[in-house]
């Protein structure tokens, strides 16, 4: 899926820009993992009502702040994804009223890509059923190993078995666009352990994965632990970075030889099973997101694009607490142009960087995408320029140099 730059009435447009992708945050956990970095956490039930009523308020306000920030936004919907959090864990009757709310500020096709992430083991019948009915299509579910030892050492409530009942559940609904989340690095794991998390993700015939690397940082638990080496959190038995690099060659080889292919540095689908939702953050069409700690991205008809983020705080979420806004002028829409669209396989097009930005602008970083072509992390093919498979090991390197 390539975005489609062309001239329209004078100007040059991406495709994206005339459809909309939406981010729900629901923060709601049933226990928070000891590696989770989100905003995100255990929360009364009692909470959820008042959460909910400013969301859909936020939902219905979404129209007349975008015209404050002369941003444009786009009426018909592309996708829809609930994150969080736990999503499931919202009962029936506060979904349908995120749902009705949606359906009435926006056009929902019947083509939409709708997402939810969902805790194996905590989506009850009710609430998958209220989910199907509103026109929920794609479930994910954040399993990240499919060993038991592993999970519970990070603080996970499921088991495998629970995995395997709860994705038959969606698909007795009529739902077979799954995806599983799985993570590299939690405690106890081996190579032979990530093998068999990894086969049986392949053998349970999803049609999507996403693998990631353990983040150590001090927004989580364990990665403050980890940070003053302390064994706090199983902390002792995370496996080394090499390791982690290794598992993650291993998860590419075994998911590509499977027919999952890799089409972004974290992501892997059968064929048509990419994540549209995704794609559009990495191809930087419009998306606007709902609720604790969202982020949105509008562009406007001067060439900036507007970036805004909601507060990262419940209560001060819950309250109104402001946010935070930001225009993105040209100079940094095109470092993301360059960095975003290195994340996909497919990589960056030269002939679409010189249509949005100008030809000087693909030339301005021929020196930066030379030295990294010697240095083995970038090639160039079919007028493209992608990361290799130890650029994608080291993107985070090679994204600082196009910055």
């Amino acid at each position: 899926m390539w975005p489609g730059w062309a001239w329209e009435n004078g100007e040059v447009r991406n495709s994206l820009d005339e459809t909309l992708g939406l981010y729900i945050s629901v923060p709601f956990c049933a226990s928070k993992c000891s590696y989770c970095n989100f905003a995100s956490g255990v929360f009364s039930r009692e909470r959820m009502a008042p959460y909910v009523a400013r969301l859909v308020g936020e939902i219905r306000a979404a129209r007349g702040r975008a015209v404050e920030m002369g941003a444009e936004l786009p009426q018909k919907l592309d996708s829809i994804y609930f994150g969080g959090g736990t999503p499931s864990l919202l009962p029936p009757d506060l979904f349908l009223l995120i749902a009705d709310a949606l359906r009435a500020e926006f056009d929902l096709g019947s083509d939409v890509e709708w997402t939810i992430e969902c805790a194996p083991g905590q989506l009850s019948a009710e609430v998958l059923a209220a989910m199907v009915e509103a026109g929920v299509n794609r479930f994910s579910f954040g399993v990240q190993s499919f060993v038991d030892r592993e999970t519970a050492a990070v603080g996970r409530l499921h088991t495998r078995q629970m995995v395997a009942e709860t994705i038959a559940m969606v698909r007795a609904h009529g739902v077979n666009n799954v995806n599983v989340d799985l993570l590299a690095g939690l405690p106890h794991q081996t190579e032979s352990s990530w093998r068999e998390s990894v086969a049986a993700a392949i053998e349970l015939g999803v049609r999507h994965v996403s693998v990631y690397m353990l983040e150590v940082d001090e927004d989580s638990r364990l990665g403050r632990e980890l940070l003053i080496s302390g064994d706090k959190y199983h902390a002792g038995a995370v496996p080394s970075d090499d390791a982690i690099a290794d598992f993650y060659g291993i998860a590419c080889e075994q998911m590509n030889g499977s027919g999952i292919r890799q089409y972004e540095i974290s992501n892997f689908a059968r064929d048509g099973y990419e994540s549209r939702h995704n794609l559009r953050y990495w191809l930087r069409g419009p998306y606007v997101g709902f609720g604790l700690d969202a982020h949105s991205c509008l562009h406007r008809r001067d060439g900036q694009s507007v970036r805004f983020a909601n507060a990262d705080d419940l209560a001060g979420y819950v309250t109104g607490q402001a946010g935070s806004m930001e225009i993105v002028e040209k100079g940094a829409q095109l470092e993301e142009a360059w960095f975003l669209g290195l994340r996909r396989n497919q990589g960056v097009r030269f002939d679409d960087i010189s249509l949005e930005f100008g030809e000087e602008a693909e030339s301005a970083f021929r020196k930066t995408a030379t030295g990294l072509a010697e240095e083995g992390l970038i090639e160039y093919g079919d007028g493209s320029l992608y990361l290799t498979a130890r650029g994608r090991l080291l993107s985070n390197d090679v994204f600082a140099r196009f910055l």
